[in-house]
């Protein structure tokens, strides 16, 4: 891993109206933006979009399939920054790329700042774009 190293694109993903119901459901964020179609007809958008911490949370699952793992273990230390360029329409579909961004290496591991894109199959611009933080400790034995 070094800086400018980029992984994925991962695989597709549909974000469907059941997906941003038990997203609402988790969350308690019942907006009628996400989750009254009839409503949505006549909104901003058109239809319901996906909230953008659903978006968001697709994250782990797209890197686990694209960044490389090696050995030792490796947690979600945060975010520093995160937008929402563009939204997600129900029944699209998103996938994600990861920059390195920064690494710093530590005496337990590395430090690693990925610039995540995901982004909407057909859309002009990027749904999300989020600065994550991994940590990969090294772990003996």
């Amino acid at each position: 891993m070094q800086v400018g190293d980029v992984y994925g694109p991962s695989s597709w993903t549909e974000v469907t109206q059941d997906r941003v119901h038990a997203f609402a459901d988790a969350t308690g964020d019942h907006q009628w933006i996400h989750v009254d179609p009839e409503r949505a007809k006549d909104g901003p958008f058109g239809t319901t979009i996906a909230h953008g911490y659903l978006t968001l949370s697709l994250l782990p699952a797209a890197s686990y399939e694209v960044v490389p793992r090696s050995g030792g273990m490796s947690i979600n230390y945060g975010l520093n920054r995160v937008r929402f360029p563009a939204p997600v329409p129900v029944g699209s579909r998103v996938r994600s790329s990861f920059e390195i961004v920064e690494l710093e290496e530590h005496d337990w591991g590395r430090q690693v700042t990925m610039r995540a894109t995901v982004e909407r199959e057909g859309g002009e611009k990027p749904v999300c774009v989020a600065d994550v933080v991994f940590r990969y400790y090294t772990v003996d034995g």
